[in-house]
């Protein structure tokens, strides 16, 4: 059974940093892009981040490139996301994701929906204040 648990989330002011963390169980997660999704309040679900399966490649949305950076630990079977230079608009709960097939990426269509990943958590709630 396929888990992931994301944590980290927190309330924290513009400018600060966080740094979230996604637990995997139930798969090889070695063999599979992962990714880092958000959805702020009102709004659509948003895709942040995503990492290769060997951690050898990170891609970026548009609006966190430079300040977001994803890695992973594959022998603690954590995928992290680190937040710098933290925005209001960066407020959402994030969830971690993974991808339906192995070595196999999911390319951002520009609608980003759950159904796109194989499996998610319960997400994490990040609010930046000014």
């Amino acid at each position: 059974q396929v888990q992931l648990v994301e944590s980290g989330g927190a309330v924290v002011h513009s400018g600060e940093s966080l740094r979230l963390s996604c637990v995997a169980s139930g798969f090889t997660v070695s063999l599979y892009w992962m990714y880092w999704l958000r959805q702020a309040p009102g709004k659509g679900l948003e895709r942040v981040s995503s990492i290769s399966p060997r951690g050898d490649e990170g891609r970026y949305s548009d609006s966190v490139r430079g300040r977001f950076a994803i890695s992973r630990d594959n022998a603690k079977r954590t995928i992290y996301l680190q937040m710098d230079n933290l925005k209001s608009e960066d407020t959402a709960v994030y969830y971690c994701a993974k991808d339906l097939s192995t070595f196999h990426h999911t390319e951002d269509s520009g609608r980003t929906s759950f159904g796109d990943f194989d499996s998610w958590g319960q997400g994490t709630q990040v609010t930046v204040s000014e």
